[in-house]
C-alpha cells in the first residue's frame, strides 16, 4: 500500500497522521500543497487537521483551491481513497467533494475534548474494522464543526447510508446533549456515494496508540490496510 498526507500552510496534524500511517505500514509520503501532481501508485490520500491558511477567509476555502487539490479531486474521481480529518473535512466540503458545509459551533466556543461516536456505517473500506453500531471515543479540536446541509441533502445522506459517524452518549444514544457543536442530526462524519471519500471532524489519528490516550482510531487505518492487502 502507498499513501500520502497533504500539508497546507497552517496544518498541524500532518505529522500525527504520518506517524500512524507509518506504524500501520501504509508507506506514506508528505506532499506540499503547492505541488501540482501526486506521487505515482497511491492508494490513499489524507487531508489532515489544522488551520489551513489560518482560516482567514473561511475554514478550508483557500486550501480547497490549492494547486494540489485538482490532482486530489482527479485521484478520487478515478476511485482513489481520500480521508479528510477536521480541517480536511472542511476542505473536502469546500472543494465540492462532499456535500454540505461546516459552520461555527453552535455555542461559538472552541471544542477540545474527547467525544463518543456511534459507527452508523461499518460497510466502508474505512470502517469495516468496527462492529456495527459500535460506540467509540475520539478527540475533537475545532471551532467550526457544526455540519449543515439542506433537508434534501440530509435525506439523501440518510437514505444512502452516507452518514458514517454520529455524536452520541456513552450508551450509543444520539441526543442533543451529546452533540458538541450543533451538527445537523448529530453528524460527525460522512462518505460520498461511491464510498471512497470520507470526511470527519473527530481525530482518529490522535487515538491510535495507548501512549496518547486511546486506540479507537486505529481500526480505521487498519481497515484501509486490509482493503489494499
Amino acid at each position: 500500500m502507498r499513501s500520502a498526507v497533504i500539508s497546507f500552510p497552517g496544518s498541524n496534524c500532518e505529522r500525527d497522521a504520518l506517524t500512524v500511517m507509518q506504524v500501520q505500514g501504509m508507506n506514506p509520503a508528505m506532499v506540499w500543497h503547492a505541488d501540482s501532481s501526486l506521487p505515482q501508485g497511491l492508494d490513499l490520500i489524507v487531508l489532515p487537521g489544522g488551520f489551513s491558511y489560518g482560516d482567514y477567509l473561511r475554514c478550508g476555502a483557500m486550501a480547497a483551491r490549492s494547486p494540489i487539490m485538482q490532482a486530489v479531486a482527479e485521484f478520487a474521481m478515478r476511485g482513489g481513497f481520500v480521508l479528510g480529518i477536521c480541517n480536511g473535512f472542511q476542505i473536502l466540503c469546500e472543494a465540492g467533494m462532499l456535500p454540505g458545509t461546516l459552520m461555527h459551533n453552535e455555542h461559538l466556543k472552541f471544542n477540545c475534548k474527547n467525544v463518543h461516536l456511534k459507527v452508523e456505517n461499518n460497510q466502508s473500506a474505512f470502517t469495516d474494522g468496527y462492529a456495527a453500531r459500535a460506540v467509540i471515543t475520539l478527540p475533537v479540536a475545532h471551532h467550526e464543526g457544526n455540519y449543515f446541509a439542506d433537508k434534501e441533502t440530509l435525506g439523501t445522506l440518510e437514505k444512502e447510508g452516507q452518514i458514517v459517524f454520529r455524536y452520541c452518549r456513552d450508551d450509543g444514544m444520539v441526543a442533543d446533549d451529546a452533540n458538541p457543536n450543533g451538527a445537523a442530526r448529530g453528524i460527525a462524519g460522512i462518505i460520498n456515494k461511491q464510498g471512497n471519500v470520507l470526511g470527519m471532524m473527530p481525530h482518529p489519528e490522535r487515538h491510535a496508540d495507548e501512549l496518547v490516550g486511546g486506540t479507537d482510531g486505529a481500526p480505521m487505518f487498519a481497515s484501509l490496510v486490509k482493503r489494499f492487502a
